[in-house]
């Protein structure tokens, strides 16, 4: 169990430094974020795009990287970004101020890219004030409205990914409106061939998976105890499926706005973690998602 990203950021620095390929990386924010990671001793930063722009900004906020490589373009920042990855010199991939088309297709590269056959996901992962430990979340970023089989791939990604964080065996809530299984309701018979996959299909690492399971049986045993719903994760789950990408968003945003809740988040199906993230993000919220991607790959792809 990490409750929050403050302990995350600690397990990180206990371990010896990767190196982080940053794309694009002419940009203050970016810069920041970087330059705290590197200070706590978890990174070493290889830097991509106009030498002298990153210089300079380097001068300015004290950051010393590793290596500043030249690039051009938009497209050459993410190409030899990525391929410090593919050739094993960096470890994590971080998108800088660069359009995320270009970012993916560079990923997506079949020469030098990152590409596994596995479904890409975005794992978000929130620090809410009152729960007792960091949440995992899927998909809200990457896949619109994925159907079972995708399910199935990005329930994969996360059960790898927090393994690798030390989470055993964790908890799965498969969210949507209510308990009853509903053929006119896709997500509720995704849920339940979801669970059934759990049980019978290989590939799926060690879990307590529960749906079609609604949001305040997973998160409250009062409510779980009043449906008369017997639960084995009510209260203290670690991993949340969301049915589609407009759940998973306004879920995220509305814990970010209304609740304040620290998050970050990383791309996961890759050869690598990566750092995906928006332009708008601010430094703290890179420095946790660096810290996640670091912690994921510590252990292993």
């Amino acid at each position: 169990m990490i409750k929050n990203f403050a302990e995350l950021q600690e397990r990180v620095r206990s371990s010896e430094p990767l190196v982080v390929s940053v794309a694009q990386a002419a940009d203050q924010e970016v810069l920041l974020s970087v330059k705290a990671a590197a200070d706590q001793g978890f990174i070493k930063p290889v830097l991509t795009g106009d030498r002298e722009r990153i210089e300079e900004l380097c001068g300015r906020i004290g950051l010393k990287p590793l290596e500043i490589l030249q690039a051009g373009t938009e497209e050459e920042a993410v190409e030899r970004a990525v391929r410090a990855v593919h050739d094993g010199s960096a470890q994590v991939l971080m998108k800088g101020l660069v359009n995320t088309s270009v970012y993916m297709r560079g990923i997506l590269n079949r020469e030098w890219g990152l590409r596994t056959g596995r479904l890409l996901s975005m794992m978000a992962v929130y620090e809410a004030p009152g729960y007792h430990k960091l949440l995992f979340c899927s998909d809200s970023g990457i896949n619109v409205a994925p159907n079972l089989e995708q399910k199935k791939d990005i329930l994969k990604n996360l059960l790898y990914a927090v393994r690798n964080m030390g989470i055993q065996n964790p908890k799965v809530a498969v969210l949507t409106a209510n308990e009853m299984v509903d053929p006119k309701v896709v997500s509720t018979t995704d849920a339940a061939g979801l669970v059934e996959a759990v049980k019978n299909e290989e590939g799926f690492l060690p879990c307590i998976i529960e749906g079609p399971i609604a949001f305040d049986v997973a998160f409250d045993p009062k409510a779980a105890a009043h449906k008369k719903i017997n639960s084995r994760i009510t209260g203290d789950v670690d991993l949340v499926i969301f049915p589609n990408i407009e759940a998973g968003n306004i879920m995220g945003k509305s814990w970010i706005h209304l609740c304040r809740s620290p998050w970050g988040g990383i791309v996961l199906g890759a050869s690598n973690p990566v750092i995906l993230g928006s332009r708008s993000d601010t430094a703290e919220i890179k420095l946790n998602s660096i810290a996640l991607a670091c912690l994921a790959a510590q252990s292993g792809k």
